[in-house]
């Protein structure tokens, strides 16, 4: 099923404030809760459970403002660019979790259906970093690269959980299973309770009596893996994208990091880009540029066949419309822009000499005080710009 607008989603505008975005998704949070299911059909609360997760990855999104900027100006696009978006895919707890703040502030700290902080934690693998090579064909069309990849991946002889031939884990004596030591000191206004990662499990609340001889009790194992990697149409040098759950993998079925792929464009030998427009130098002979005629230029997927005016001037810039490259937003493609040059011989023969030296100081060869006019403005408008 195609994805909502997320503006849609939490039934807000694009101006929305921070605030009221808060209360909007407070709002979906209560009515879509599964607690609030009760009594209803499965489809019902499958639907609603599917609602409450819509709102929470919208409410994720437009509560960030690095997240917002890119939604808003790339759509969803912009999951795969600078970071990510990050989510898509959450969990019932994992939502729980990320927003444990709002929904304490509505039930009044007692979080949604008994679920409340604390507990062992569930621990989540790192992320990795790749650079991966692009071309121009690869902008214009998207590319899907097949990478190996090294990255740690649960020990198949313990199942990921660290200990010999995969026996059970035995719950920490220090945290009882809680993942976290609560500490009471007296001071002179009274007791003062801390709460801190206990430090014998890790806050992962299990402990390793005998250790895994093939991972050293770490759960993971260093493995190659081969992963498809889809470079989306519009990408650009420097941009990065985020495939979720492609990163090492977390010991004891946690969740895995992501892969975050940074992009290198190539240099193109003729084509040059500048944003979504593709730019050609193109240098004409002599003739050409006084008589006009056709010529071919190099394109993303070929050849073009262009015409050049009669009088044509050096600096003059010719146009294709839709000839450059895909914006990441699918709102349409650049152009291409073709920088005319006017080659002038540096060495002639004695008929070519001659043939020149006849033009010297014609009426129509010379350039008038209109024509330096018109080149020096043009000049002046490329000085602007940049």
């Amino acid at each position: 099923m195609a994805k909502r607008d997320y503006y849609e989603v939490l039934g807000v505008d694009k101006n929305v404030s921070a605030d009221e975005l808060k209360k909007a998704y407070r709002k979906m949070a209560i009515k879509y809760h599964p607690d609030r299911q009760q009594g209803k059909s499965d489809e019902e609360k499958k639907a609603a459970e599917e609602k409450f997760k819509e709102a929470a990855e919208a409410y994720d999104v437009l509560s960030d403002p690095d997240k917002r900027a890119r939604y808003d100006q790339f759509g969803f696009a912009g999951d795969q660019m600078g970071g990510g978006f990050g989510g898509a895919g959450m969990s019932m707890d994992d939502i729980f979790s990320h927003f444990g703040d709002i929904f304490g502030d509505i039930f009044g700290g007692g979080g949604f259906g008994g679920r409340t902080g604390g507990g062992s934690r569930v621990q989540r693998g790192s992320d990795l970093r790749i650079r991966v090579k692009v071309n121009l064909q690869d902008v214009a069309h998207g590319k899907e690269k097949k990478l190996k990849l090294p990255r740690l991946v649960s020990c198949q002889h313990c199942h990921g959980t660290g200990a010999k031939n995969g026996t059970a884990l035995e719950t920490c004596p220090n945290c009882h299973g809680n993942g976290v030591e609560v500490r009471i000191q007296r001071t002179l206004l009274g007791n003062m309770q801390t709460q801190t990662t206990c430090q014998r499990c890790g806050g992962t609340g299990k402990i390793i009596k005998e250790r895994c001889e093939h991972c050293g009790g770490q759960g993971l194992i260093r493995k190659e893996d081969i992963v498809t990697v889809n470079i989306p149409a519009g990408v650009a040098e420097g941009m990065t994208l985020r495939m979720g759950g492609k990163g090492n993998e977390a010991p004891g079925g946690g969740i895995p990091g992501d892969l975050l792929i940074l992009i290198e464009e190539e240099r193109d030998a003729q084509l040059m880009r500048d944003g979504n427009d593709l730019v050609y130098n193109l240098m004409l002979d002599f003739p050409t540029a006084v008589f006009g005629g056709k010529v071919e230029v190099p394109t993303i997927d070929g050849h073009a066949r262009v015409t050049i005016p009669a009088g044509t001037q050096p600096g003059k810039v010719l146009r294709l419309r839709g000839k450059g490259l895909p914006s990441p937003n699918s709102y349409g493609n650049g152009d291409m822009l073709i920088n005319v040059m006017v080659y002038v011989p540096e060495q002639l023969n004695a008929k070519e000499r001659a043939a020149i030296e006849a033009l010297k100081g014609s009426e129509n060869v010379m350039p008038t005080e209109q024509t330096k006019n018109r080149f020096f403005s043009r000049l002046r408008r490329i000085f602007d710009n940049d």
